[in-house]
């Protein structure tokens, strides 16, 4: 029996000490707009769920029209915040920034981004393309946030204090500069892990650039497999609920503990340390110039 106990303290410890979002004291982001990228299902949508009971105005971004308006029809239903949905392929970066410029002429200011959407991979059948001829899963994760979050600056700026938030995971693999898109010996998992460590190169390479009282710039990992239609339809057991993801989410998006701090990354409720690669200064510069290069 003192050995069940001993490894059932050693468990909590090692998964640490949640937070109830209730219990967490937040910002008010009543009347100020949210952007969350992949909001029509999962995690994407549990937060902008959350966001609009806060009060706050909330873009719901998907492909998927019909989920996106069930999203807008939920949040508006239950209020006090209110909803409008965006539809846009980020595997194009011409419908990224389509976007972007649909929200600039529609909207006045931004004082919340999630960059949430993304895909687990297109299977080990080989890398598939985007619209723009790079490797879908870099493309859609990484990439295409890079360019909306450039092209949404301005409205940061004008709604500031503004958080910019970049969801990655704890499957973190280096950028391979010299085989970005995979060409050869591609896999799933090596395309989505280099991705989602590119998301925290970019956040803490925007931490350095933009005034942390302005706007400050944040990833985390928010739980491992959640129930999303992302891992569920893979066919992997989930080990954690959108629930649990979103308290970690909602932390970094409305905490008043996060008020200016900046270029942080987060496992789950606790701050914690990316791979080595994402403390690199020539690797963040060498991923900026890239994808510079790859969004003109």
């Amino acid at each position: 029996m003192r050995l069940l106990s001993a490894i059932a303290s050693l468990l909590l410890i090692l998964a640490g000490t949640r937070v109830p979002a209730n219990a967490q004291e937040t910002i008010s982001v009543t009347g100020k707009t949210a952007l969350v990228t992949g909001s029509t299902s999962g995690l994407g949508r549990e937060v902008a769920m959350r966001l609009g009971a806060m009060g706050a105005d909330v873009i719901v971004h998907g492909r998927n029209i019909e989920r996106g308006q069930e999203v807008v029809a939920a949040i508006n239903e239950a209020g006090p915040g209110s909803a409008v949905f965006y539809q846009a392929d980020l595997g194009s970066l011409e419908e990224v920034r389509t976007l972007a410029e649909q929200l600039r002429t529609n909207h006045d200011s931004l004082s919340l981004l999630i960059n949430n959407a993304g895909i687990l991979g297109t299977g080990d059948r080989g890398p598939v393309e985007s619209a723009d001829g790079y490797e879908l899963t870099f493309a859609v994760n990484y990439l295409s946030h890079f360019e909306l979050t450039g092209e949404l600056l301005p409205l940061l700026e004008a709604g500031s204090p503004s958080r910019i938030v970049h969801v990655s995971s704890i499957a973190q693999q280096p950028v391979d500069f010299d085989t970005v898109m995979l060409a050869e010996n591609y896999s799933m998992f090596p395309a989505y892990s280099q991705s989602k460590l590119a998301m925290v190169l970019f956040s803490n390479s925007l931490a350095e650039q933009l005034d942390a009282d302005k706007i400050t710039s944040n990833s985390l990992h928010p739980a491992t497999s959640m129930n999303t239609p992302m891992v569920t339809e893979s066919g992997m057991q989930p080990m954690a609920t959108v629930e649990e993801g979103a308290d970690a989410v909602m932390q970094l998006a409305v905490g008043s503990a996060l008020a200016g701090r900046t270029g942080l990354y987060f496992n789950q409720m606790d701050e914690a340390r990316a791979n080595e690669q994402a403390y690199d200064e020539a690797a963040r510069e060498r991923l900026w110039a890239l994808s510079e290069e790859l969004t003109q």
